[in-house]
């Protein structure tokens, strides 16, 4: 039900693949996290599992992100929430950065969320990666709406983004959660590049992506655990590992 749908319908992009099974493996997958050397998680809430169709919120899987949070938080883990990661439901359309009418609805889905974990989500991140959003999708030609030097449109699709995270930071409900400064640490990069991030960046947050590579639009170059049938391992190197703890 999100914006990739036309495209994985055409076979013209891999579908979520292993996520199907991190949807039922949640706990099996965070009971690893303490031992990686976190203190805490990010977890994509993803709109389009939360709210398919205008209007009609899924009980069922808001249920099971709250316990999924619940088990993190028992762990001793921290959680921060993102309500916007890579994908959106497909009804807001292709270029729904472009279009106002969409801001309202990410709004109430930000409240919605928010409202539903009350107090067992520690920090929440409207938009994961706001800037590759906008080069993706309307710059690069990699990320729906597959637009190319695009750059009148980025420029309003990236203001409009943040008058949503403006319009939220005053929100009473949303605004005392939200995480105000985050670094993301990919795992192509070394351990080396991880050490001097930890110690350099003056940041609330240093999101290490990602516990799982994972296949079609959400995917990253490593994940720090890999599946191997139906069981889940730790897959990082030594050395990450080390410089993670």
């Amino acid at each position: 039900m999100t914006c990739y749908v036309p495209r994985i319908a055409l076979g013209r992009q891999m579908g979520p693949g292993t996520t199907d099974d991190l949807w039922r493996s949640y706990e099996e997958v965070l009971a690893f996290v303490p031992a990686l050397g976190f203190d805490g998680v990010r977890l994509s809430v993803e709109w389009a599992r939360v709210e398919p169709r205008p209007g009609h919120v899924n009980d069922e899987a808001l249920t099971r992100y709250r316990d999924v949070v619940r088990f993190a938080r028992s762990l001793g883990l921290e959680v921060t929430i993102v309500l916007v990661d890579a994908v959106w439901p497909s009804w807001l359309g292709q270029e729904a950065w472009l279009l106002p009418w969409v801001v309202p609805h990410v709004l109430a889905h930000a409240r919605r969320v928010v409202s539903a974990f009350e107090s067992d989500a520690t920090g929440v991140i409207v938009f994961a990666q706001p800037d590759e959003l906008v080069s993706r999708g309307f710059l690069h030609a990699t990320a729906p709406p597959w637009r190319r030097g695009k750059e009148e449109e980025a420029r309003f699709a990236a203001q409009q983004i943040e008058q949503i995270v403006a319009a939220l930071e005053g929100d009473p409900v949303v605004g005392p959660r939200l995480v105000s400064s985050s670094a993301t640490f990919d795992l192509a990069r070394g351990p080396e590049d991880l050490i001097e991030a930890r110690h350099s960046l003056d940041v609330d947050e240093l999101y290490v992506r990602s516990l799982l590579r994972g296949s079609g639009p959400t995917c990253v170059s490593e994940g720090l655990l890999v599946q191997r049938g139906v069981k889940w391992r730790v897959g990082a190197s030594e050395g990450l590992l080390s410089a993670l703890r």
